[in-house]
């Protein structure tokens, strides 16, 4: 078996690659994440391989290390929600000049490896000279927040919205998007990331504030047109209280129940439930909640709408539209630090896992 890789110049090379990954054995403090290298065979038809440049920590890996992610796989498996790379090599029926591009991909899991096997219809090229962990920030923070802005919400120029979490990866590019749009932000954060978030366009209010609710009605005696909550719990009765007549509630977390004990999938039940019955009230509000899989069974229709959107939001971050959010480049080795890193609360934007050693860093 060789390992000596033949470099990016044979679209079908058929050496086996040595990965390093993260792998998440279960329920386990980031201490106890393994690092690991496996073999990873020549890509297979419709496939391609890609050599990993970056790879987020988002709260999708923070709920999987405590098993409380909705639907995440049984352990042991490597996390990584998403991903940016080099392609090295296809499979059959690929089209072999996509070797040699970078591109993103979204992955729910898997993306914690230096190297990564996956269907070449799910790259979307990232344009040239956009820096790797820049790119990966607007991934599945990219696509999730203008998503959630334009599909869901529908947010007119003009118009106010609330963001919780302004400082996070999602909320710094809602932020963004929306500013670019033309429309108002109202952003909560920590008080010591206020002027971070008032730099990206956003009337920042410390979310810990016992009169957090009364703050956004004096900056919006009318009500916000929509408020994009990803914390859940019982403070999402006011992100619905908070909304003019015709407002949006986007929903697109538990945040509240990271650490509470229990079933994963009761919250986000109730949570469900309650979204259905606000729904009900004849008051011209609308309250939903965002998953970025919703559409999957059709996977055709799928792919081409993920690869609008993130095209559209990597081609505003190449322009400098956007200025990407990267909180902390940390070596695919040190995982654990990564993920300690963006649960402290700490960091503005996406902690970005990128490859170990010299090369890397």
């Amino acid at each position: 078996m060789s390992t000596a890789p033949r470099g990016i110049d044979d679209p079908m090379a058929t050496e086996t690659e040595i990965a390093t990954e993260v792998v998440l054995p279960g329920v386990v403090e980031p201490a106890g994440l393994i690092v690991r290298q496996r073999a990873l065979g020549r890509p297979g038809p419709g496939q391609a391989r890609v050599r990993v440049e970056a790879s987020g920590v988002s709260f999708a890996e923070q709920q999987m290390r405590r098993g409380k992610y909705y639907d995440q796989p049984p352990f042991p498996f490597v996390p990584g929600y998403d991903c940016v790379g080099v392609v090295t090599a296809v499979g059959e029926g690929v089209d072999a000049g996509l070797v040699g591009r970078r591109v993103a991909a979204l992955t729910k899991v898997g993306g914690w490896s230096s190297a990564v096997l996956l269907d070449a219809a799910d790259l979307v090229p990232v344009p040239d000279g956009v820096d790797p962990a820049e790119a990966e920030t607007v991934v599945v923070n990219g696509i999730t927040a203008w998503a959630m802005l334009h599909r869901t919400a529908k947010v007119r120029r003009g118009q106010t919205v609330l963001v919780l979490g302004a400082n996070g990866g999602v909320g710094s590019t809602l932020v963004q998007l929306a500013r670019h749009a033309g429309i108002r932000v109202i952003g909560t954060c920590s008080p010591r990331n206020a002027d971070a978030v008032r730099a990206l366009g956003a009337e920042p209010l410390d979310y810990r504030a016992p009169d957090l609710y009364q703050q956004v009605r004096a900056l919006a005696p009318e009500g916000v047109d929509a408020v994009f909550d990803h914390v859940g719990g019982a403070g999402i009765v006011d992100s619905w209280r908070l909304l003019a007549p015709g407002g949006s509630l986007v929903s697109y977390g538990t945040a509240s129940t990271r650490d509470a004990a229990g079933s994963s999938r009761l919250p986000v039940l109730k949570l469900f439930a309650r979204l259905m019955l606000w729904n009900l009230a004849p008051n011209g509000r609308h309250a939903s909640f965002f998953n970025i899989w919703a559409g999957l069974r059709r996977r055709d229709a799928f792919r081409a709408r993920l690869r609008q959107e993130l095209t559209a939001v990597l081609e505003l971050l190449a322009k400098g539209v956007l200025t990407a959010q990267v909180a902390a480049r940390v070596p695919l080795a040190e995982a654990a630090a990564a993920m300690e890193l963006a649960e402290s609360g700490t960091v503005v934007g996406k902690v970005v896992l990128v490859p170990s050693g010299p090369d890397g860093d």
